[in-house]
């Protein structure tokens, strides 16, 4: 929420929208990340912070457009939008705490995706990774992900009270057209936004070589209300509602490729609630108070079309936190960031009108309270601890109740030899509550063709889920070390240059896998009408130990008439077998390069290069993949506030994916961007 105290991150901005200047940002807030107010070079853990001048030249219509080139993050799914969740270090689904405008979105079930919002409403993009289950609880084993949208002062101009924008895309592959309108205003404190979306996919996507990816026509709706209100110089009310919905005839698992007998007709809809209260008294060291209640309720229909199968999925959460922030003169400073929070996620499925076992009824309620500080223990050297306490209690329609507590300790350090460079280190033990999916599930997974496996046995074909109500929580102690620098004037006056560098290891107990045994002889039963064995499938989700560890950069230069960036992750992970986790993605590097020749152009391209993967049973091959993009956006004249883009995404229509997904992405596809601002 607007007001409510964050980090402070200092980034330079990989080609700052159309400046003749580098652009050095100081101080982007971020609000829901992370608890505390700290630059990002006194912070002892791997963060990214995309502004809004970075995600606009993207153009993104997926989140993988969006984010899925960040350090240490890949976006998994595959190219329908609708499939799409985010992997940090090898930690995907419920093992990264997803979070829109403070509230949690725990809604995951596998092959359905996470993000509900588009992405042209999006102000910034806050990326922790690593453990962070001090402040966040349950879930962050692999980091967070906050997402802030836009409200009417981001999009004001100076001395303006009232503005609107219209924005409209269109995207040759799978003939995809996108609209967005956007009204806002402030006056004596009050401010309001409105937002509207509407993207639809006219045909198939086709990927690089030429090959129709099925079933990749969706349709999305998104709606968004923002109304805000300054209480005096210390206080701020804001509150947002939003409704998603996608629709469209899609497979059954998203990420998979369509056949006639798995496409269904899908219909999404997601409706989410924020209202936020944030308290600093002008003054006032001991009282920064942010209190926010939340809510979203989400429900997927998939209509079957081979059989008229009718699948219902419900996932409701509600949410309440309340955060206050002190800073104390112990002899040295001290700054404390402290709070509680309730969370409940509700869960239900249906089939044909009668329950489905394999999402059945299920609730978990989480009760949290934490501290972390931030004390200065001489010039330049910080040590942060904390530490978390949350109890979960589990009920199921389907099992016995269960309960149990868990303490997130945490401490980093940061030293600042000079003013410019930090070298730091943290230790964090995160935990992750088990899933009411990979708890409860039960029934039929997937059917396959049976078949005789000797004259007195037969396979059925059938692999059904088996439920597993003592799978133990996820704990991990994690390792990261870093350096980073920052400063301006650096090889020639004017410019300005970013760098930072880190590795990391995450030790981790009880790793939740998923294990699905394509015939398994101890479901065998003997058929009197066939005068057989008959055996079957199973899945099951099991735990096992791991080692996930590797390496990030991340480096920003900018001369005002030329940027460059580049960005590269190495991770690697290994389960207690030795076998390197199926989770794991590609090693992968990303340069960025753009020039700005006259103000309001700005003409750039971005090459991504990565490495052969071998895990989990999916072989991907090495890829190179180059995207060109130009834009014109004056500042002045007649035409200011209009903004045309043009580009091209795999310029040379290379075949790839991205592991462990196994359905390629798009092939060349040519973007046009129009939007203007009044």
């Amino acid at each position: 929420m607007r007001g409510a105290k964050g980090i402070f991150f200092t980034v330079v901005a990989t080609g700052p929208a159309f400046a003749e200047s580098p652009v050095l940002l100081d101080e982007v807030l971020v609000e829901n990340a992370s608890r505390a107010e700290r630059a990002v070079i006194d912070t002892p853990v791997g963060a990214t912070v995309l502004p809004r001048e970075d995600l606009e030249r993207r153009d993104a219509d997926t989140f993988e457009e969006l984010i899925g080139d960040a350090p240490g993050v890949l976006i998994e799914g595959g190219p329908r939008g609708a499939a799409q969740e985010p992997n940090i270090r090898g930690f995907s689904d419920e093992q990264i705490v997803l979070r829109v405008d403070g509230g949690r979105v725990n809604f995951n079930q596998a092959h359905r995706g996470r993000f509900f919002l588009d992405p042209d409403i999006v102000q910034q993009v806050e990326i922790i990774r690593g453990g962070g289950s001090t402040v966040q609880g349950s879930g962050a084993l692999g980091g967070v992900i906050a997402f802030e949208t836009r409200d009417a002062y981001d999009l004001l101009e100076e001395g303006q009270t009232f503005g609107a924008r219209l924005r409209t895309s269109f995207e040759t592959n799978g003939d995809a057209f996108g609209q967005t309108a956007t009204a806002y205003g402030a006056l004596d404190g009050f401010d309001v936004l409105g937002f509207a979306a509407y993207r639809d996919i006219g045909d198939d996507l086709d990927d690089g070589s030429g090959v129709d990816i099925r079933a990749s026509e969706i349709d999305v709706i998104n709606g968004l209300g923002k109304v805000g209100f300054q209480i005096g110089e210390a206080g701020r009310v804001e509150a947002i509602l939003s409704y998603y919905t996608d629709d469209g005839i899609t497979p059954s698992v998203l990420d998979n490729v369509a056949t006639d007998g798995n496409i269904v007709d899908r219909d999404t809809e997601v409706f989410t609630g924020r209202l936020g209260f944030d308290y600093a008294p002008v003054g006032s060291d001991m009282l920064d108070l942010s209190a926010l209640v939340y809510f979203n309720t989400l429900e997927i229909t998939e209509d079957r079309i081979s059989d008229a199968r009718a699948d219902t999925t419900s996932f409701d959460t509600f949410g309440l936190e309340l955060t206050n922030r002190s800073e104390i003169d112990i002899g040295m400073p001290l700054n404390l960031v402290y709070g509680v929070e309730f969370l409940r996620d509700e869960q239900s499925g249906e089939r044909n009108g009668g329950d489905r076992l394999q999402f059945p009824d299920a609730s978990i309620n989480t009760y949290s309270a934490f501290i972390e500080a931030d004390l200065e223990v001489l010039p330049g050297l910080s040590i942060l601890p904390g530490v978390r306490f949350d109890r979960f209690e589990l009920n199921s329609a389907t099992q016995p109740d269960r309960s149990e507590s868990e303490f997130s300790p945490r401490v980093g350090i940061s030293y600042r030899p000079t003013d410019n460079l930090q070298i730091y280190g943290n230790y964090a033990r995160a935990f992750r509550a088990p899933s009411l999916t990979e708890l409860y599930s039960d029934d039929v997974h997937f059917a396959a063709q049976g078949f005789q496996l000797d004259p007195t046995t037969t396979f059925s074909g059938i692999n059904t889920f088996v439920p597993t109500p003592n799978l133990q929580a996820e704990s991990s102690d994690q390792f990261e070390f870093g350096i980073r620098f920052s400063d301006r004037d650096v090889f020639q006056k004017g410019d300005a240059l970013s760098v930072s560098v880190g590795g990391y290891y995450a030790n981790v107990d009880n790793f939740i896998d998923t294990s699905v045994q394509f015939i398994d002889f101890s479901t065998a039963q003997f058929d009197p009408i066939l005068n057989q064995l008959v055996v079957g499938g199973t899945t099951t989700s099991v735990n096992v130990d791991a080692e996930l560890y590797g390496a990030e950069l991340e480096a920003r230069y900018d001369v005002g008439l030329w940027w460059a960036s580049l960005a590269g992750s190495l991770p690697r992970g290994t389960g207690d077998t030795g076998e390197r986790l199926g989770s794991i993605p590609q090693d992968r590097i990303t340069l960025g390069l753009g020039l700005r020749p006259i103000e309001g152009v700005e003409i750039g391209g971005r090459a991504t290069v990565a490495s052969a993967r071998s895990s989990g049973g999916v072989d991907t091959d090495a890829y190179e993949v180059v995207d060109i993009f130009a834009s014109y956006s004056p500042t002045s004249g007649p035409l200011a506030g209009v903004t045309l883009r043009a580009g091209i995404d795999n310029l040379f229509d290379e075949t790839y994916n991205l592991h462990p997904n196994a359905l390629n992405q798009p092939g060349r596809t040519f973007k046009l961007v129009g939007a203007i601002k009044f």
